[in-house]
């Protein structure tokens, strides 16, 4: 843990590859933990699935990208600084202005989080 859903549009294999490298840097610096307990999870968006003021798949509007991790309950500065390596990576890997990148952590007690069926607070 922490478990990361990237909700943005398709784009090639190697892009993908640079923010997980991108993203896995920046939450072991933000919060302290090892590569091997970060997942990355790419959920492709088409531009026709994505609606933003009311308005389905605005071609010449930028698509928010939406990145949602799930961890344990972290301080605000280790937050803040998750945030910033996230939306950086993310504007690096698909060429987008911060502006349309969305961080959203969702915090998770350890007593709300299994893994092979015992929970983290055990």
């Amino acid at each position: 843990m922490p478990y990361v859903e990237v909700l943005a549009p398709q784009v090639p294999q190697q892009r993908k590859a640079a923010l997980a490298r991108s993203v896995t840097d920046g939450l072991m610096s933000a919060f302290g933990v090892g590569a091997e307990t970060i997942t990355l999870y790419f959920l492709p968006i088409a531009v026709e699935d994505y609606a933003h003021a009311g308005a389905m798949g605005i071609q010449d509007a930028g698509q928010r990208i939406l990145i949602k991790v799930h961890a344990f309950r972290r301080s605000e500065a280790e937050r803040r600084a998750a945030a910033i390596a996230l939306t950086r990576g993310v504007c690096s890997a698909y060429g987008v202005p911060g502006d349309d990148v969305a961080v959203y952590f969702l915090d998770r007690d350890k007593s709300e989080v299994s893994h092979n069926a015992k929970l983290a607070s055990d």
